[in-house]
């Protein structure tokens, strides 16, 4: 979970800087792509775009296989309800070791995870970029600098702090939607818990033979502890980002 949260929290933090950064843009298709990645990913609940998302970008990428390794293939891919595409085009191999079956099965969760929540992010990074005041970009641009020069030395420093009270919050929904990787095939702390804790045997009859509940009070202790660290983190983050920033605009 903890590797989940490394990899997948900064590439949803990508995911919606682009996204931010499309939704303002002055090129309009690039600015309707990014309002409508967050407005069609935040208003599809996120359990629906997991199970459909996963299975639609495993048969894209083996369709593109197929079309790739077996161009001679006659028969329909589509056959009722069944998906069938030729040996060589499989993701992964049949043949291939069962690590890399399951870090194929990561790669998507955290693709997945990341475009979900980049959404997300990209609300709260959009915000915050309006909320920078006007005053502070037209000066810079008084001074000369350029639009480029611009966002990049005086927007992008200064809206994190108006978006991190929201990607904090974020981050904590993000903890909580781990156990979310159960339905994406990769076996998470929640799953073990109850599948170690369910064990029967003579070794687990005292003081219950059923030891799911000890097992979820240690998740519940280990997530409360996750998320107070976070809370620590995020307040003196906030604290670092406020310095030398006026109370009104760190509001």
């Amino acid at each position: 979970m903890l590797v989940l949260l490394a990899i997948t929290a900064p590439a949803s933090l990508a995911f919606g800087f682009a996204g931010a950064v499309a939704a303002r843009s002055r090129i309009a298709p690039l600015r309707w792509l990014g309002q409508g990645y967050t407005a069609i990913v935040r208003g599809v609940p996120d359990i629906v775009f997991f199970l459909f998302f996963v299975f639609a970008l495993d048969q894209g990428l083996e369709w593109l296989r197929h079309q790739a390794f077996c161009p001679d293939w006659t028969e329909p891919i589509r056959r009722g309800s069944d998906f069938i595409v030729c040996p060589a085009a499989k993701l992964p191999l049949s043949t291939s070791p069962q690590w890399v079956h399951e870090t194929y099965n990561f790669f998507i969760a955290v693709l997945t995870f990341a475009i979900v929540f980049g959404a997300f992010a990209a609300n709260v990074l959009y915000g915050a970029m309006r909320a920078v005041p006007r005053t502070q970009l037209e000066t810079a641009e008084a001074y000369g600098l350029s639009e480029r020069q611009t966002f990049w030395r005086i927007l992008v420093p200064q809206m994190w702090v108006y978006a991190l009270p929201g990607l904090s919050n974020l981050w904590q929904i993000l903890v909580k939607a781990t156990p979310l990787l159960f339905l994406l095939g990769v076996e998470d702390i929640v799953y073990w818990a109850r599948e170690l804790g369910g064990t029967k045997g003579g070794m687990f009859e005292y003081p219950h033979p059923d030891w799911r509940l000890w097992y979820f009070l240690a998740l519940l202790v280990f997530y409360l502890g996750l998320t107070q660290i976070s809370e620590i983190a995020f307040r003196r983050l906030n604290r670092r980002l406020s310095h030398g920033q006026s109370l009104g605009h760190a509001a």
